[in-house]
């Protein structure tokens, strides 16, 4: 029976949101809900234009919130200088293709993400059946077709590196979908997950709204390969990070948290993995997925 590893109010890393609705967890990092996913804002207060980039682009419909928040952070007319992603799924780039254009940046990724952000290739359909509440029931209505911003799109270099990210590095977390990536600092042992584990319940609409501290691992619904999450989920658990933002839920610091992580990993299997589901025996294919090309 899958269950949450519970975490105390104390684990938060922030008071809560600001003015601009955004929430402040280091120096130059803050993370914006976007109604039900994270993005964060990687730059100091002030940068101003082209001084930040964009970690992820919200839900469809929150643009205007995601300007409000970056200028109100950044200056008036800041633009980022570039947007990373963390994979493609809808609620991570909701609004990727009007900012890209009206910002003119370049889009990152890993390169097994390309086909789902060059419009070739749809996801492979999410799975109701792994239970959870009626996040998971209305996932069959979530989009899986892909955005289109291949004029822009350029991939994670080999070894690590964030070119638009100075000290930071990727690491390839698969599992929730082929080309998932995590970013890392080492320096202050930070760690932007995306979805390879989150910090709510996000099968349930009750809990995704109340967001409850609970170490869970990726959204099962979208969860293509059981095994290659938990060995991702085993990567980041050994960075002991000290700091960490989710795509959904709450972000996290200190050792608390860090012991959440490490007993997720050590017992992924029985704490993350559904007791039933159509990828659970089965990873998912390229197969399983659709081409697809715009009308």
């Amino acid at each position: 029976m899958t269950q949450q590893v519970p975490l105390g109010d104390q684990a938060r890393a922030d008071p809560g949101a600001g003015p601009d609705g955004a929430h402040e967890i280091a120096p130059d990092l803050a993370y914006l809900r976007t109604l039900i996913a994270n993005l964060v804002f990687v730059g100091r207060p002030g940068a101003g234009d082209r001084g930040w980039v964009l970690v992820d682009a919200g839900v469809f419909g929150t643009k205007t919130a995601i300007k409000a928040a970056a200028e109100a952070r950044f200056g008036a007319g800041a633009r980022p200088s570039d947007i990373v992603l963390t994979h493609g799924h809808f609620d991570h780039v909701g609004v990727l293709e009007d900012l890209a254009e009206e910002w003119d940046v370049p889009v990152w990724a890993h390169e097994l993400e390309r086909p789902y952000l060059d419009g070739s290739a749809s996801y492979p359909p999410a799975d109701p059946s792994v239970g959870g509440g009626l996040m998971a029931t209305l996932s069959p209505l979530y989009p899986t077709r892909p955005v289109d911003v291949g004029t822009r799109l350029r991939t994670l270099p080999p070894g690590g590196s964030v070119p638009p990210m100075p000290g930071w590095r990727w690491v390839h977390t698969p599992g929730h979908c082929p080309g998932h990536v995590s970013f890392w600092r080492e320096s202050d042992r930070a760690l932007i997950v995306g979805d390879a584990f989150v910090t709510t319940a996000q099968e349930s609409a009750y809990a995704a709204i109340t967001q409850a501290p609970e170490m869970h691992g990726p959204p099962r619904y979208f969860t293509v390969d059981w095994d290659a999450a938990r060995h991702s989920v085993e990567t980041l658990a050994r960075l002991r990070p000290d700091l960490v933002v989710t795509g959904h839920g709450r972000a996290m610091r200190g050792p608390e948290m860090t012991a959440a992580l490490e007993r997720l990993a050590r017992d992924f299997d029985r704490v993350a993995v559904p007791e039933r589901g159509r990828y659970v025996d089965q990873p998912a294919t390229a197969q399983d997925g659709t081409a697809y090309r715009r009308p």
